[in-house]
């Protein structure tokens, strides 16, 4: 595909609420090199954002991947604080978004990896996160200025009902669900996006993880390939998550490990009835056509 011919996706809205500040891309300077990862959320972003920093260091170990790869949209700090700390970056850069297409600002210089999970699947990982955080997450999201719309309360005590809010409501409290994926999606085929799933990534993580070197154009050293799966592993990133997540877990009470909790898939089919099950795979349907909803429950090759 000629990039001459290809028709590049356009901004066309902003999103703001407890965690969005997507005017930040308005003012980031792309570089040709740059990697956006993208997620709804709880789909495997940190788990990412850890392969593609071991890919560009080379296995390195004890690797600051939360501070070298931040959360660009999330609004807090503020954009006049975070732009110039990414700007001031040397490395190949690697951050990441919670968007949909349309309210970024899309660059056919950056590459695009997005990453995506069954939302029942999203839900149960998304529970353990918001139950979790302490006083200090809900006043950086709730009191910090230039917060627009609601603040973000304590989860109900059933995670049932959670999961059951969150698809009447598509994504409350967080986000919209579908159209972040729907977006993503529509735009597959495009010479700079890469799909990911992380069903695919827990099957075969060796094999997935050269498909997305040779995606980002990053040679392998075998002499450190054992190091990268390694530094990769579930065991080596909860056992040094203070690393790979934000300000090293300080807005969990239970520390960063809370954060890299199971790296389960299936942990609803306990809980969720056969009815909840269906209402979620008939709205998925709905919403995402059958192709790309069957992709988000099993993985494999997108069509």
């Amino acid at each position: 595909m000629s990039s001459r011919s290809v028709v590049w996706p356009e901004k066309t809205r902003e999103l703001h609420n407890h965690h969005f500040d997507s005017t930040i891309w308005n003012d980031f300077a792309f570089r040709d090199d740059d990697i956006v990862i993208s997620t709804y959320a709880k789909a495997g972003t940190t788990w990412m954002q850890q392969i593609i920093a071991q890919l560009i260091f080379e296995g390195a170990e004890e690797l600051e991947v939360a501070e070298m790869s931040p959360w660009l949209d999330l609004r807090v700090p503020p954009k006049e604080v975070k732009l110039p700390e990414v700007e001031a970056q040397t490395h190949r850069r690697f951050v990441k978004t919670h968007l949909p297409v349309d309210a970024l600002v899309f660059s056919p210089r950056a590459k695009y990896i997005y990453i995506a999970r069954d939302g029942r699947d999203v839900v149960w990982s998304l529970y353990n996160h918001h139950a979790n955080a302490n006083v200090v997450w809900y006043d950086a999201l709730n009191n910090t200025p230039g917060r627009v719309g609601p603040a973000i309360e304590k989860p109900v005590a059933s995670i049932r009902q959670y999961f059951l809010e969150w698809l009447e409501r598509d994504g409350f409290p967080f986000w919209p669900f579908w159209e972040n994926v729907h977006t993503w999606w529509e735009i597959r085929h495009l010479p700079n996006v890469h799909f990911v799933h992380f069903a695919d990534l827990k099957q075969d993580m060796a094999g997935e993880i050269r498909k997305i070197a040779a995606f980002l154009e990053i040679s392998i050293d075998e002499d450190v390939w054992p190091k990268i799966l390694k530094h990769c592993s579930f065991d080596h990133m909860k056992a040094n998550a203070s690393k790979s997540v934000p300000l090293g877990g300080a807005f969990w009470d239970a520390g960063a490990s809370v954060f890299i909790h199971k790296g389960q898939n299936g942990r609803w089919r306990d809980v969720l009835s056969a009815e909840d099950s269906r209402a979620y795979e008939d709205r998925a349907a709905a919403e995402l056509g059958p192709d790309c909803a069957r992709w988000l429950a099993h993985g494999g090759a997108p069509d």
